[in-house]
């Protein structure tokens, strides 16, 4: 089968290439940042694009606009605006004379996507444009010896600035292993909330291993806070004395479950703390796609975490390592994928870099933080009608723009528009008309709950499915184990995206949570360790000079290693080898 592999952008590229080039223009308009593509150039990249396999990750940043500019020696500067919409990422091309050298590459990172756009101004002496707020200043990081350019990439740093700052050079970094001191001094001395790159202590885990329990306790009116939220559909709603790590207001004596509390420190963070065996029973009783829960999971601690999308962004950073490009080992190959490096036909992100890190300059608005999905070997179908065709399914995946593995048809899917809004659904051949707007896309296996069409909250028609649903777990299909996801939820007019920790569940336990709080849609993320469901809330330390990570679970504290008395907050302090999603602040 062919399927959403070859057809989807079919008899689309030239139909819609000259709207969207009147989309690209008011973002590109006039001397601001590089010309937006016209409409022949887009039906071409749209081609490329759409066809069964792409020569690289460029070329799967459809919506990108080129700029190129000769240079004295007879070479060239090339500037790449890898997603207009976004404005975040570029790639500038040092190309030499011909038959002098090869091209050399260098990924930015625009320090300030709503204010600069990037171009190249030619002539005698060529140079960057950096626009914005009705100013433009020149740089020429590729100028003297040694050249900025070659400093920034000598320096060790993730994130390395140039140009007054206003650019951070991308460098290939190993995730939890890079060069602390270096490090150290640059987030210190440039970055506020700055910390240094510390190793992340590894381990292996086992079923039920971080399986919580909490006390309950049943001596009347807790005095628990409801927040905005409303409270879950559970069938009673006992005091919990968790070990959850949030400090929450209201709950000196223990967390009602099922109701939702402000998170001290930051407005708009609510949290929630419940066990499967107290939801309604009602919801249990109708089976509709779910199986009964064991003893253990029923009494399994589930944590979770609200943000109030009205008041936060959600972005998406691939780790240095993961999720990988290239093939996973569960699908069979059809004779013709023997010959690509990789599904979508590349097994590299080169020249792009994935450095695992929030860039410097988004530090002073971070909120939280969440581990994202399965590596990419497990990112695929084994067992099922999915892992024969659209080359096993292999969960696809969008970064500021750049698509670094196909968004593919049946999957669950949680993505964010160029407007900023936050979506979930099961993605479909239809929907890849949204790809030039999307700025971030993960997808992982299928839907945990769904509406149905009479707009109940229902469990999705996989979750019994071991093989089905790729939910992994052990190889004898025991499916009960430490688990995260994630939901959409709607509550009056605002919208509220859901992080959930379960301490030892099956998909069917998630799903009947989902379910007790009225989701719109979930979705799996990682699982079977705290490292891999790792998720935290950020605030500022005592001293007011840093960022102190508060973790769901207190197992998740060992993620975040530390430094001086204080823990250096994954994902914010250094590089990681982990996907990840993170919430900023809006402005």
């Amino acid at each position: 089968m062919v399927s959403g592999l070859t057809r989807h952008m079919a008899g689309m590229a030239a139909g819609c290439a000259t709207a969207l080039a009147a989309t690209l223009a008011p973002t590109l308009a006039g001397a601001e940042g590089i010309p937006a593509p016209d409409a022949a150039t887009l039906a071409a990249q749209w081609e490329v694009y759409s066809g069964d396999t792409v020569p690289s990750v460029i070329e799967f940043a459809p919506m990108r606009a080129v700029e190129e500019v000769a240079t004295a020696d007879g070479g060239a500067l090339r500037l790449t605006s890898l997603a207009p919409m976004v404005n975040r990422w570029y790639l500038l091309e040092i190309v030499p004379p011909e038959g002098q050298g090869r091209v050399q590459s260098f990924h930015f990172e625009n320090a300030d996507a709503e204010t600069w756009f990037l171009s190249l101004e030619g002539g005698a002496d060529p140079a960057l444009m950096i626009e914005g707020n009705g100013g433009a200043e020149t740089c020429r990081p590729w100028a003297g010896e040694p050249s900025a350019l070659a400093r920034a990439s000598q320096s060790a740093l993730p994130y390395a600035p140039i140009c007054e700052q206003r650019i951070y050079l991308r460098n290939r970094v190993s995730g939890s292993r890079t060069n602390r001191e270096a490090v150290s001094d640059f987030l210190r001395n440039n970055v506020v909330f700055g910390d240094k790159l510390v190793n992340l202590i590894k381990g292996t885990f086992f079923e039920d291993a971080f399986l919580e329990n909490a006390t309950t306790v049943d001596d009347g009116d807790t005095g628990a806070v409801v927040a905005a939220l409303g409270t879950a559909d559970l069938s009673r709603q006992p005091v919990m004395r968790t070990a959850m790590g949030l400090p929450v207001t209201g709950a000196e004596g223990g967390m009602e479950a099922g109701s939702w509390y402000a998170v001290e420190g930051q407005d708009g963070v609510f949290a929630s703390v419940m066990q499967p065996g107290m939801v309604a029973q009602e919801i249990q009783a109708e089976r509709n796609g779910a199986n009964w829960l064991d003893g253990v999971e029923q009494n399994a601690d589930v944590y979770l975490v609200a943000f109030d999308l009205g008041r936060f962004e959600l972005g998406y950073e691939l780790g240095t390592d993961h999720p990988g490009v290239g093939w996973s080992s569960r699908p069979q190959r059809k004779a013709g994928d023997w010959n690509l490096p990789g599904p979508d036909g590349f097994s590299t992100a080169d020249p792009l870099v994935r450095n695992g890190m929030l860039p410097p300059s988004l530090t002073s608005r971070v909120v939280g933080a969440f581990a994202g999905g399965f590596k990419r070997d497990h990112g695929a179908y084994r067992f099922s009608d999915y892992a024969g065709f659209n080359r096993g399914h292999h969960y696809g995946f969008i970064s500021n723009g750049v698509t670094f593995s196909r968004l593919i048809e049946n999957l669950a899917t949680l993505y964010v528009l160029d407007d900023g809004s936050v979506h979930m659904k099961t993605w479909s051949e239809a929907d890849n008309v949204l790809i030039p707007r999307i700025r971030y896309a993960r997808q992982n296996g299928v839907p945990v709950v769904t509406r149905d069409e009479a707009g109940r909250s229902v469990p999705g028609d996989r979750v019994t499915s071991w093989g089905g649903g790729n939910w992994s777990g052990s190889a004898d299909a025991q499916l009960r184990t430490l688990r995260s996801g994630t939901c959409l939820k709607t509550a009056g007019d605002r919208k509220f995206l859901i992080y959930a920790y379960f301490s030892s569940v099956t998909p069917s336990a998630m799903a009947r949570t989902f379910q007790a709080y009225d989701c719109d849609y979930a979705m799996l993320l990682d699982m079977n360790s705290p490292e891999l469901t790792y998720m935290a809330v950020y605030r500022k330390n005592a001293s007011g000079d840093g960022l102190e990570p508060m973790h769901l679970s207190r197992y998740m504290a060992d993620s975040d290693p530390s430094d001086n008395g204080g823990r250096i907050p994954r994902f914010v302090g250094f590089s990681d080898n982990r996907d990840f999603f993170y919430l900023l602040r809006k402005d």
